[in-house]
């Protein structure tokens, strides 16, 4: 598991740090402050490649750094520092055996995954064996050549073979898809179909009511959380095959970067997607699992108030980017239960003003300063009038706020008829 990430004179702050709780990781801020940008430095510090861009140091000719601490299953975590070589625009790194993290899956915007697995990628010393394996959102489909290899039949051909052949990975799909399933309605499989006329091949298919779907023409909510049941599933099998083959023991430690679970998904969906996660990879493990460490950076209220009834300080953190003198600054330990969604987008996390429109956040504005004797400075809600039309047109009868206005206006026989 990754402990601590310090970075200097990388991104927009001189100096960056987060120390990384055991378990669960959430990471809120606002767009272009370096959440998704924290998300690819973890991945290299678990796993000494880059998932996308390599990181670039501030302008200037500052010496740049990293820092991060790698915790193992035995071993010590042992400090490393890289210093950007500007020769060859990389991070050089220790030549020395790294901390082992265990499985490492990234789970990224754009429909991509990338996955280093312990028993394939670490500690190359055989040239062939690729550092890590990088899914573009069409390859998670369609499967992965690597240097003329066949590493991965992709999503729909791994499916079919699974499902055809009754194997091990097809009833860990099964119990995956269920784990994650929105509550509406649970992903249940259904029987191979053949899609288009003159190809030689069926196809997986999802059971909606009493009718089989193709995946293929699912909706990208579905089509996302289905990629990451497959991949789990893939990643979690791969690795035991290559464990075997090796003799050495399987790994059960994992850990999960996932980059706005949000994305495509319904709000019933959105309050389960993390829960839903975690209930999936018990399932995988089974019995003397180690709880998964997750860095998760999310933009959605309902996914911080999902984890609410879960949440222990000792384990778990959120890690919060804000803007502070043109500097971005991560404060931690902040977490503070909200209740709900509406709560959560007011309080420091999303920083929200109000939970409602922009209009009606104005109109809310323009009558507080009438109520407190000042003028309005919202361009056209200068009179009492024009606000109560504003409040009446934006505000549903019975919001909260109405009380406030109409007893401070006078305005208590009704709309209508008052002074307002």
């Amino acid at each position: 598991m990754l402990k601590t990430l310090k970075l200097s004179q990388v991104g927009l702050a001189p100096t960056l740090q987060v120390d990384w709780a055991e378990r669960i990781n959430l990471i809120a801020g606002d767009n272009g402050l370096g959440k998704s940008f924290l998300l690819d430095l973890a991945w290299w510090a678990l796993t000494r490649t880059w998932a996308g861009p390599v990181a670039l140091p501030a302008p200037g000719n500052k010496k740049a750094t990293i820092d991060y601490l790698v915790k193992g299953k035995t071993r010590a975590a042992t400090p490393v520092t890289s210093s950007y070589r500007r020769a060859d625009a990389s991070w050089p790194l220790p030549a020395s055996r790294p901390t082992m993290p265990g499985i490492v899956i990234y789970i990224r915007i754009d429909g991509g995954f990338s996955v280093w697995d312990p028993a394939r990628n670490y500690w190359r010393t055989d040239p062939d064996r690729p550092a890590a394996y990088h899914f573009g959102a069409a390859d998670v489909w369609n499967g992965l050549d690597m240097e003329g290899r066949r590493v991965c039949e992709g999503l729909e051909r791994d499916w079919i073979n699974w499902q055809e052949g009754r194997k091990p990975q097809f009833e860990a799909l099964e119990a995956v898809l269920q784990a994650v399933s929105p509550p509406s309605e649970r992903l249940r499989v259904g029987p191979p179909q053949r899609l288009y006329i003159g190809e030689g091949r069926d196809r997986p298919t999802l059971l909606m009511g009493s009718q089989a779907i193709p995946v293929a023409l699912a909706s990208a909510g579905v089509r996302r959380m289905l990629a990451l049941a497959y991949f789990l599933v893939w990643a979690w099998h791969e690795h035991r095959t290559a464990a075997k083959l090796l003799g050495k023991q399987p790994e059960n430690r994992v850990v999960i970067l996932f980059d706005e679970p949000e994305t495509h998904l319904h709000p019933r969906w959105q309050r389960t997607v993390l829960p839903s996660l975690l209930a999936a990879i018990d399932k995988l493990q089974g019995s003397g699992g180690h709880a998964p460490q997750m860095l998760v950076a999310t933009h959605s209220p309902l996914v911080t108030a999902s984890l609410e009834p879960m949440f222990d300080a000792e384990r778990d953190d959120l890690i919060h980017l804000s803007l502070q003198g043109g500097q971005v600054v991560a404060e931690q330990g902040g977490w503070a239960t909200q209740g709900d969604a509406t709560n959560w987008l007011v309080s420091e996390t999303f920083g929200l003003e109000q939970a409602r429109s922009v209009e009606a956040e104005q109109a809310i504005e323009a009558a507080e300063a009438l109520m407190r004797g000042e003028r309005s400075h919202v361009p056209g809600l200068g009179s009492r009038k024009a606000v109560h039309a504003a409040l009446q047109r934006l505000l549903p009868a019975g919001d909260p706020f109405w009380p406030r206005w109409l007893v401070s206006t006078k305005a208590i026989k009704g709309v209508d008829g008052g002074r307002a």
